[in-house]
């Protein structure tokens, strides 16, 4: 009895210990990654001059970015103003102001470093050493884009790049231009109950984009499609709605939140719905023509992932996450292009009647052919103008996963960078004291004596290896549509209209855009 009553004095302490260094070591590990490291990185990168604004425990600046957000989108921008970097990123506008052209910021416990100087956002961008990698997404971007070739690395990235310039090399975005043409035709048919009356065109690009994106890609019609594209607009409402909130990493395993729940309801919807357009696909070639998938984005993915060359070979989830990329990516973009340029064309009725000069000239009333296209000078510098001043992407982010040199600086490890298109477009020392004002002449000898070959100031589709491989597709859609409006239309814009930029995945306006039509 004595004995038994000694051991277990002797264990009880012995077990308190054990248990109090157990939780000395879990408090060390928790202070180490909530504190000691981003107070280091802070102090680091401050050592060599880049400064920002201050670490909160645990949410970094989420919460003052969130509030600037917020309190940015209560408000209009005054005047119809293209001082727009104030409205869409606040934070960044003021930061920039405070700290530097080059600073630090959080997102929760990720350091962030924010660049608007040139010559390093050039070195990011290029990435010749291949150090500059992808962004790692949030749970919710990955839904959406998957381990596409928007967030791929290395040998599969190159394999789905090269697959996707063959799916939008010259000739095969020739043969998409009938089916816009048939797109734009629709949508303008719906015009005709709206003429001499005000409409909201945001929602009209929606579906336009949608029905080409359809046509082109997939072989399909926008109602076929239509359930994908509602549950990629649903994806996009959760990842706005969780932009800035902090998720402790790896929680996800224990515990998911409604939104997340939702996200993964979602996923494996689009998932489903773009297998069942795939078997669809594979019937049609097994009762057709023998091995013929067609010559469309979906035919070219289905004879990759059928092909006999293992290396270039692509897997189911490959083909579905390409899918579901292009049908989100290349909807979304143009539609956030068309919008705003018909916005600027209706505030700035004189450069509208050069553009309706140029395509009467040009097409007269028959609808637009390749050849033409090409030869819309003043639409083109338009376009561009639009694009700088209301890029549909402001930011690039890329990520470095160890110790690195970026011009002078050394960057510690698990950095993101962050290059704010948007800042870079509208700032004055590249494009002068009127980079405010709606300029289309500043393109008309190109883009490069438009930058004054400082080409990292114009980034509306990214830069280097990995400029967005959907470029040419979006201009010539744009390019059709914008024609085809004019041809028929004049427009003004309505005193209903609230000039309210903001960012939902792409700038967008948060009223929509509503315009009064003129029958021409």
């Amino acid at each position: 009895m004595m004995s038994w009553m000694r051991d277990t004095v002797l264990t009880l302490p012995t077990a308190l210990c054990t248990f109090l260094l157990l939780l000395a070591l879990i408090f060390i590990k928790i202070f180490h990654k909530l504190w000691w490291i981003p107070t280091r990185t802070q102090k680091f990168m401050a050592a060599q001059g880049i400064r920002g604004p201050s670490y909160k425990l645990i949410h970094g600046n989420n919460k003052e970015i969130s509030n600037m957000l917020m309190e940015a989108m209560s408000r209009p921008v005054l005047n119809l103003s293209h001082e727009v970097l104030s409205a869409v990123q606040p934070h960044i506008h003021s930061w920039t102001k405070i700290y530097g052209k080059n600073y630090l910021q959080w997102y929760g416990l990720q350091p962030v470093l924010v660049i608007t100087e040139p010559e390093l956002v050039k070195e990011i961008l290029h990435n010749k050493d291949g150090v500059f990698t992808k962004q790692k997404p949030s749970i919710y971007v990955k839904k959406l884009l998957g381990d596409s070739i928007s967030m791929a690395e290395g040998e599969k990235w190159s394999k789905l790049r090269k697959l996707s310039n063959h799916a939008f090399h010259g000739d095969s975005l020739k043969n998409m231009i009938p089916d816009m043409i048939a797109s734009a035709e629709t949508m303008l048919e719906g015009w005709k109950k709206h003429e001499e009356k005000e409409i909201e065109v945001y929602e009209h690009f929606r579906r336009f984009t949608s029905e080409v994106i359809s046509r082109t890609a997939f072989g399909s019609s926008y109602l076929e499609g239509k359930d994908i594209f509602d549950m990629l607009m649903k994806l996009g409402s959760l990842i706005f709605r969780n932009a800035h909130k902090f998720r402790v990493p790896g929680i996800s395993k224990f515990y998911k939140t409604s939104d997340e729940k939702e996200s993964e309801k979602l996923e494996k919807g689009i998932r489903d719905t773009i297998v069942e357009i795939v078997k669809k696909r594979e019937r049609e070639a097994v009762t057709g023509e023998e091995g013929s998938f067609g010559t469309d984005f979906l035919g070219l993915l289905l004879k990759a992932h059928h092909g006999a060359n293992d290396k270039q070979r692509i897997s189911v989830n490959e083909l579905v996450e390409e899918c579901k990329t292009f049908y989100f990516a290349g909807q979304d973009t143009t539609n956030s292009l068309l919008v705003w340029t018909v916005f600027l064309l209706a505030l700035h009725p004189d450069w509208q009647e050069e553009a309706r000069k140029e395509v009467l000239q040009i097409f007269g009333k028959q609808p637009p052919s390749p050849d033409g296209l090409a030869k819309l000078k003043t639409m083109s510098m338009i376009i561009n103008e639009s694009l700088r001043l209301y890029p549909p992407v402001i930011t690039l982010a890329r990520n470095v996963d160890k110790e690195v040199r970026l011009g002078n600086l050394t960057i510690p490890p698990n950095v993101e960078f962050l290059v704010p298109n948007l800042a870079l477009h509208h700032e004055p020392q590249f494009w002068g004291q009127d980079v405010k004002v709606f300029k289309p002449e500043r393109f008309s000898e190109g883009v490069a004596s438009a930058t004054n070959n400082n080409m990292a100031a114009f980034l509306p589709f990214g830069m280097g290896p990995r400029t967005c491989v959907g470029l040419n597709f979006a201009t010539i859609e744009a390019k059709i549509a914008l024609a085809m409006i004019l041809q028929r239309y004049s427009f003004t814009l309505s005193p209903a209209y609230v000039h309210s930029p903001f960012q939902f995945l792409t700038v967008r306006p948060q009223h929509g855009l509503q315009v009064i039509l003129h029958s021409l």
